[in-house]
């Protein structure tokens, strides 16, 4: 297919899920959403390689998966819906998954949030409700 060029191809750190990346992810996607189902999840865990073969994943998303490289996954063009199907089973809550992506620990994440909590109240006032940010 050919995909047009967007402004936001070119913002550091954004993986917008976007009609080119979830086409070129659509076997990732696929496989994750299968962990809907308990039994496949079972079934990965018992053979992760096998289970990334079934779905059809290339070299590179097998690698991805397999390592649990969560950002990887994500700049694969992982819908980050379907991704956390694939990380809580693992262990990973979702403020660890944020970490990931950051490319730092789970407590200092979770310091940033707690920072960001600073002065909210006042913000969300100001902004009438609402905050973006």
């Amino acid at each position: 297919m050919n995909w047009q060029e967007h402004e936001y191809d070119n913002i550091p750190g954004s993986y917008v899920f976007d009609g080119k990346r979830a086409h070129s992810a659509y076997a990732l996607n696929k496989l994750f959403y299968s962990f809907n189902e308990e039994s496949c999840r079972r079934d990965f865990d018992a053979d992760p390689a096998a289970y990334c073969d079934k779905f059809g994943l290339n070299e590179e998303q097998k690698k991805l998966v397999l390592n649990q490289d969560f950002l990887g996954v994500l700049r694969s063009g992982a819908n980050i819906y379907y991704m956390a199907k694939f990380a809580i089973p693992r262990g990973m809550s979702v403020q660890d998954a944020g970490a990931a992506f950051q490319g730092i620990t789970g407590d200092e994440f979770r310091e940033k949030l707690l920072e960001k909590r600073e002065g909210l109240e006042e913000r969300l006032e100001k902004e009438g409700g609402y905050w973006n940010g």
